[in-house]
């Protein structure tokens, strides 16, 4: 073969790997870790467990008591509002948009003794009403976070609390205790009538 064509060959195999590569990673990524279910259905944020300690942590800044009804926006398998029933006996709420979450939830739920607790919905938190709870969790990214500022400051009565894995709520809303956990940055907040009155001067969207 000439050599020239021989080159022309090779760089041609090479150039097909370099854009196959990427494609067979992520359908083994798929096939083995389940990307597609993490990913969901139409998501802002992929599914990434909270690290139990990271759970502990985030319901201890909230000082959480069998009073509270907590909600989780993005729940995933639940497991901040179960340990929330679990370990201190409050009532909890999971939303998330992937179905297969949810199912997941409330096999967790069951396992761990606190259906008669907890309940898990299938829904957009964008657009749920979550005014009864006392205790919001988040672990979202940052972005989104922001675009829930508004809506938690309308939603929320005074004296309920948010607590947020890793992502704050940036200038707008400095968080009222930050902690360590591990790894982790655990932020909280507690809504107050500055946050109603700033509430009540963003219009509604259409």
């Amino acid at each position: 073969m000439n050599p020239k064509k021989k080159n022309r060959l090779t760089f041609a195999a090479f150039i097909l790997v370099a854009l196959l590569t990427p494609v067979f990673v992520v359908i083994c990524a798929k096939s083995q870790f389940g990307l597609d279910e993490m990913m969901g259905p139409e998501l802002d944020a992929g599914f990434i467990t909270t690290w139990p300690e990271t759970v502990d942590g985030m319901l201890k800044l909230a000082e959480i008591n069998e009073n509270d009804l907590v909600y989780d926006l993005g729940c995933g398998d639940g497991r901040i509002v179960i340990a929330a029933a679990k370990d201190y006996g409050a009532r909890g709420v999971g939303i998330d948009l992937n179905p297969k979450r949810i199912e997941e939830a409330n096999a967790n739920a069951k396992a761990a003794k606190v259906e008669h607790l907890v309940q898990f919905r299938l829904g957009n938190f964008y657009k749920v009403d979550f005014s009864d709870a006392t205790v919001v969790a988040l672990y979202l990214p940052q972005t989104i976070n922001y675009e829930l500022r508004p809506i938690l400051w309308k939603q929320l009565k005074v004296g309920s609390k948010v607590v947020s894995n890793e992502s704050d709520m940036g200038p707008e809303w400095p968080a009222e205790k930050i902690e360590q956990v591990g790894t982790k940055t655990v932020y909280l907040w507690t809504i107050t009538e500055e946050e109603k009155r700033k509430a009540a001067s963003i219009p509604d969207p259409e």
